[in-house]
């Protein structure tokens, strides 16, 4: 197996709503998420009486239905992403803020650590890259980029397949006032996703189907990026897979001091064991 990092645009609710994995993103699509941001709340949100969080007796069971579903596609797994993964968590969980390689200057919303598990899964025989996406905004998408890997599985048949690998999952779904059951479903998903893009946009159904119901809860409307479509497109979009031209942009040097990788990389390990603590407990 090969395996790369990929980039689209980044996620727009933590710098609109102060959620998500914060993401940077091009001037144009700033541009166009300020627009729609100013004019979401302006004219698309609700009064202030509608600012509480509780579950409704219809939106309780609603949302309990849908955590039967996450559970299931946690369950429905193929013995080779069952492999991968356990490859995976185990090169984050080893990793240290020594093996980090220095990608850019700056903020690089974990781009070092992107970069440094692709190296680490290329070193084991895995065809990995890093994915960088990108698209325009269209009707009330908003444009925008964003980085993943991918890992490209060889079939026996002679065909092959992508593999996603997403380290910050559960920061695309965190929207504005939860719900509780809706919080207990963005816990019950995966630290690192990892599997095939039919999988991933079983997922992202799901948990938009779920934002729908804790914002309908509080009647709240759906924000443009909390829109199913707005989360298709971080990893359904033209991507570019990043070889030999991002490789000489990699420094040698460690990057001591790059304090925002390194604290993402100790939540990321901490969540991982607590995630491992869980299911040798058996719990969802």
């Amino acid at each position: 197996m090969d395996c790369w990092v990929c980039t689209p645009a980044g996620d727009i609710w933590k710098r609109a709503a102060g959620g998500g994995a914060g993401h940077q993103f091009s001037h144009e699509s700033e541009h166009d998420l300020a627009v729609m941001v100013s004019d979401f709340l302006e004219n698309g949100s609700s009064g202030g009486d509608s600012w509480c969080s509780s579950d409704s007796d219809s939106g309780f069971s609603d949302l309990f239905h849908l955590a039967d579903k996450i559970s299931l596609f946690k369950r429905s797994v193929e013995q080779y992403e069952s492999n991968l993964l356990a490859v995976v968590h185990s090169l984050l969980l080893s990793m240290r803020d020594r093996d980090l390689q220095f990608v850019k200057s700056g903020i690089c919303s974990a781009s070092c650590i992107r970069y440094s598990l692709v190296k680490l899964l290329r070193s084991s025989g895995y065809d990995a890259a890093v994915c960088g996406s990108k698209w325009q905004g269209h009707n009330k998408v908003p444009g925008g980029d964003h980085e993943y890997i991918d890992v490209v599985h060889y079939m026996n048949n002679g065909s092959s397949e992508r593999l996603i690998i997403d380290i910050d999952f559960r920061s695309h779904f965190e929207i504005a006032r939860a719900v509780e059951s809706y919080d207990k479903i963005l816990k019950s998903l995966p630290v690192v996703f990892i599997g095939s893009l039919t999988k991933l946009k079983q997922f992202l159904q799901v948990m938009a189907e779920a934002a729908r119901f804790s914002l309908k809860q509080n009647s709240m409307p759906i924000p443009p990026w909390r829109s199913l479509a707005y989360l298709q497109a971080k990893w359904h979009s033209p991507y570019k897979r990043s070889t030999t031209l991002e490789r000489k942009e990699i420094s040698n040097s460690i990057a001591v001091g790059h304090k925002q990788c390194n604290g993402h990389l100790r939540r990321l390990q901490s969540s991982l064991q607590s995630e491992t603590r869980q299911r040798a407990f058996g719990i969802p």
